[in-house]
Parts: structure tokens; C-alpha cells; sequence
């Protein structure tokens, strides 16, 4: 597979070449169809795999790139359900030490799905509308 686009510049994923037209698939909807090949070129350093990850929603895709483990999943929850939270209120919630904390909201926050946020005067940290729409999505909401 090979990801190619059209003159529009929209993506697609070559799935197969003839002499006059190609088959591609529209990675965003799966739908197939032939195209004329001289409308077709190869988008340099496109990774295919990453063309069909498209597929899936952006804001699932930053989850699953930020959120590795269960505990990392819950403190996205709560700040989800119950922030944002202040960096205190977040460390009394597990036995998380600090540099562990600190390290998982560096993660998150690289993935855009937390930012920091003032809590009662104090520093503190809120989920994004991204980590938002992901969590919705997962509960079935």
C-alpha cells in the first residue's frame, strides 16, 4: 500500500495499480473506487499505516498516543468528571509520587489532552476539549 492523493489534495491509500486506473481507498469512510492514474501522485514520506489510521477520529487517536496505563486513564477521568483539579487535589487522589505525577501530566499535555489550569489560586490541570470528546466517545455518550 502507498499513500497517494488527488488534485484536490485529499489522501487516499493505493490499494492497487492497472495500466489506466488504480484502485484507492478513502481511509476516512473505507469506501473504494477507481481513479484515472494521471489524477494520482505519491505524497513523499507519507507512511501508509499512519494514512489508514485516519481513519479514526483525531481526538481518539491523541488518547491512545497519550494514555498508556489504567492510572493514566483514571486521572484523565476525573479531571474529566471533577476538574480541573488543582496539582494538590491530584496528588491526595493515589499514591502517584511527585516526579511520577509530573511525568504523566508532561505526557498528557504533549498529547493534547491536558493543559494547565488556575485552581483556587493554585496550579492545577483540566482536561481538553479533546481528551473530552475522546472520553465521550469511549463512555458511548
Amino acid at each position: 500500500m502507498q499513500t497517494v492523493e488527488d488534485e484536490a489534495g485529499s489522501r487516499y491509500l493505493l490499494i492497487k495499480r492497472s495500466g489506466e486506473s488504480s484502485l484507492v481507498c478513502d481511509p476516512e469512510t473505507g469506501e473504494e473506487r477507481y481513479v484515472e492514474n494521471g489524477t494520482l501522485s505519491p505524497v513523499e514520506g507519507a507512511s501508509a499505516l499512519e494514512t489508514a489510521a485516519s481513519e479514526i477520529d483525531g481526538p481518539i487517536r491523541a488518547f491512545l498516543r497519550g494514555v498508556h496505563d489504567e492510572r493514566t486513564l483514571g486521572l484523565l477521568l476525573v479531571l474529566d468528571s471533577r476538574g480541573p483539579l488543582s496539582v494538590r487535589d491530584l496528588l491526595s487522589f493515589d499514591a502517584l509520587c511527585e516526579s511520577d505525577f509530573h511525568g504523566t501530566i508532561a505526557e498528557l499535555r504533549a498529547a493534547g489532552l491536558v493543559e494547565e489550569r488556575e485552581v483556587a489560586g493554585d496550579r492545577g490541570y483540566g482536561v481538553t476539549e479533546t481528551a473530552s470528546e475522546a472520553l465521550s466517545s469511549l463512555r458511548g455518550e
